[in-house]
């Protein structure tokens, strides 16, 4: 598969970390003299940008947060003119003020190179008809992958999020042979197909770009043999750029990482602390390039290891792990810790069980109970109670064996768990509404 830009995805670590500390440099340098609030957190440290005289020296540099982001709301953190942004995103806001993050023209120049690079490591050429099932908004996902997919050459459908109908009506009519999503969606597109009759698989879609919400072998399995394609994993974030930050090659062996445009660390997520390579750890990202909304040292609060070993692609590159975990999106039931990508994992080796799910947590008194709400197949579904009852137990016996926990397992027909064109919804906690 051919290599996008080979000059920086297969040069050697040594020239990498040389050009790394280049850019560290000038980034610290950048926001010294641009961004008050990083001006204060560095001088509170006794830090100066002629500090960094190597890599190792970003550990003299502050952590930053969603709360100082969150705190400089909306433009406090931007180290150039609003006059010199000719884009702005934002999260989605939903727990309190959102995420404002802006690009210069060089920012979207760069943007569209990172996703460029994503999508052809995916598989995507110039001959491709590329559909876009993200929606377009202040949502970073839909903009940056179209541009970089734009730039490669491929023809793009910008379909945006919903109608999937729709959705397959282009996919039958157009050709559409690479799709953009979430995992989620594209199940769900999988299964308004069999309900309507479209043989998906005999249409030309070969490959599936995913991104957006964490998802397991097990759901990249189930898409690969509903929808007939090689499913690819991409990883990024607003605060840092959007989509593009690292992606995974056709060998599907890890997502390499923009290492000429960002600094990756993995860190111990209760003491900040450096971690050896290999080891789980948050990782922490500081932009090297960016011009409009640089960021030292960014807590994503995801969990990933990181290799940088070569890979079998080509690419030289550090590859990190699939996210599958976020240290906040942790549940404490009973005094255990539970991550709802473990649920995932557990259910997903279950023959019977469809990849709709939702993990409810409520208060009873001083307890916690856990419940996993699950779609199964019809044939589950059974005259005989005694099955049904089997099924139940194997299932609450398989969730303890992973999470040591007992759950109440409630199966529900296929369809009954809401269906969503973004992010799926896999947990509610009750007990943060008492």
């Amino acid at each position: 598969m051919p290599i996008w830009n080979p000059e920086y995805e297969c040069m050697s670590r040594e020239e990498l970390r040389a050009l790394q500390l280049r850019r560290l440099q000038a980034t610290v340098a950048w926001v010294y003299d641009r961004v008050p609030y990083y001006r204060e957190q560095l001088e509170a440290r006794g830090v100066h940008p002629k500090d960094v005289r190597s890599l190792d020296d970003v550990r003299l540099l502050p952590f930053t947060d969603k709360t100082a982001l969150r705190d400089t709301y909306p433009f406090g953190m931007f180290a150039v003119p609003l006059d010199e942004v000719v884009r702005v995103h934002s999260s989605s806001g939903t727990t309190g003020k959102p995420i404002v993050v802006g690009y210069t023209r060089g920012d979207l120049n760069t943007w569209t190179e990172l996703t460029a690079r994503i999508a052809s490591a995916a598989g995507v050429t110039a001959k491709d008809r590329v559909q876009m099932a993200f929606l377009y908004s202040m949502f970073t996902g839909g903009w940056g992958m179209h541009y970089g997919i734009e730039r490669i050459g491929a023809t793009i459908f910008p379909a945006g999020a919903g109608n999937t109908e729709r959705h397959l009506m282009m996919m039958q009519d157009f050709g559409t042979t690479a799709l953009v999503c979430t995992p989620s969606y594209a199940l769900y597109i999988a299964e308004v197909a069999e309900q309507t009759g479209v043989d998906i698989k005999s249409l030309p879609l070969r490959v599936g770009l995913f991104g957006g919400e964490p998802s397991g072998e097990g759901m990249r399995e189930e898409i690969e043999r509903r929808l007939g394609i090689l499913a690819t994993d991409n990883y990024g974030l607003s605060e840092v750029m959007g989509p593009g930050v690292s992606g995974e090659c056709e060998h599907q062996c890890g997502l390499h990482m923009a290492e000429d445009h960002f600094l990756f660390e993995i860190v111990d997520p209760e003491t900040g602390e450096p971690l050896d390579e290999g080891e789980e750890g948050e990782l922490v990202i500081t932009t090297l390039t960016k011009e409009a909304f640089p960021v030292l040292r960014y807590r994503t609060h995801d969990l990933t290891t990181i290799d940088t070993s070569p890979c079998v692609c080509g690419r030289t590159s550090a590859r990190m792990r699939k996210v599958r975990a976020r240290t906040d999106d942790m549940l404490i039931i009973r005094g255990v810790n539970v991550f709802p990508s473990q649920i995932e994992d557990a259910l997903m080796q279950i023959e019977g069980v469809e990849p709709h799910y939702l993990i409810v947590v409520n208060r009873d008194g001083p307890m916690d109970d856990l419940e996993v709400r699950i779609e199964v197949a019809e044939a589950i579904f059974s005259d005989a109670m005694a099955d049904l009852v089997g099924f139940t137990r194997r299932v609450a016996e398989k969730i303890y064996s992973v999470v040591g926990l007992h759950a109440k397992v409630t199966l529900v027909e296929p369809g009954t768990i809401e269906r969503t064109a973004g992010k799926a919804r896999r947990v509610i906690d009750n007990r943060r509404a008492e």
